[in-house]
């Protein structure tokens, strides 16, 4: 009987235990909110209402009818990088002649993320839409030019992260006074017409973003970006080399062999002497001849 009065409080207290740790766990797998219900706000632009694969709520695009134009033009191409339920959110589009954009209310402080999705479907070579995108008058995104990033038909998200704190908008690392709307704008640039796909807003961090599918054409260009930084910067050299180095564009494209310099093999300076005296002889023995 003693023996069993002395288990029963550790029994007890080891069941307790049990029972937190279990409790723990299914709060920390499962527990807090889900990505759908860590997005305030999201709107499938040019579009009709669309839930994804991550339930993720996009609405039907708020400016229909009121500015810019919609554009469903994509429709007919399947997007790379996409799943096939979720096209839709790259295949529509929204544009403007001008600059144009969206508010959306934000009511709590915290860590949000910026989602802007894009597909260029229209145009087959860079330099043909190229566009800002600014955050309350902060530029976040600067000459985005979709095609040059991914290529044809193929999605590319945009993903910004900012905070709001005491009245404050960071993002960045620029701050400014934040009055309870955030305003996303697309800045018309020299090369046609500013848009956008689909957008979304939701609380979190970098991590909390779902990754597109992955690109092989993107991560050969990528692999070779990296190998040739590698190459290009020696532990050993000279100052100089390294500057040269860190300031070369990461994405630079070789346009062939270097071409020869059309005036490494001129011989003009030695010819022009010679050039000169016969000009002088020449006259020189009309006028003896006619003596």
């Amino acid at each position: 009987m003693a023996t069993q009065r002395a288990t029963a409080p550790w029994a007890a207290w080891l069941g307790t235990a049990v029972l937190s740790l279990l409790l723990y766990r299914c709060w920390a797998d499962g527990g807090g909110p889900s990505l759908a219900e860590r997005v305030i706000w999201a709107v499938n632009a040019g579009g009709e209402a669309h839930t994804d694969m991550h339930g993720i709520h996009f609405k039907k695009d708020p400016l229909e009818g009121k500015l810019g134009k919609a554009s469903d033009y994509g429709v007919r191409l399947p997007i790379l990088r996409s799943s096939p339920e979720d096209q839709v959110l790259y295949q529509t589009e929204r544009y403007n002649e001008d600059t144009f954009g969206y508010e959306v209310p934000i009511r709590e402080e915290g860590d949000y993320i910026l989602v802007m999705k894009y597909a260029e479907v229209y145009f087959a070579q860079s330099q043909q839409k190229v566009f800002d995108v600014r955050l309350n008058g902060h530029v976040v995104v600067k000459d985005l030019d979709i095609f040059e990033r991914v290529g044809h038909s193929t999605a590319h998200d945009e993903i910004v992260p900012f905070s709001i704190r005491r009245g404050k908008l960071s993002v960045q690392g620029e701050v400014s006074t934040f009055n309870g709307k955030l305003n996303v704008e697309f800045v018309k640039g020299y090369y046609d017409n500013p848009k956008v796909c689909a957008l979304y807003v939701m609380k979190g961090t970098l991590e909390d973003v779902p990754k597109l599918q992955p690109h092989p054409g993107l991560e050969k260009r990528e692999v070779l970006v990296e190998e040739e930084e590698e190459e290009e910067d020696p532990e050993v050299g000279e100052e100089s080399g390294k500057k040269s180095t860190s300031a070369a564009p990461k994405n630079r494209v070789q346009s062939g062999p270097r071409t020869p310099n059309p005036y490494a093999a001129d011989n003009s300076s030695l010819m022009f002497p010679i050039l000169v005296a016969f000009g002088v002889f020449i006259p020189t023995l009309f006028c003896l001849c006619r003596l």
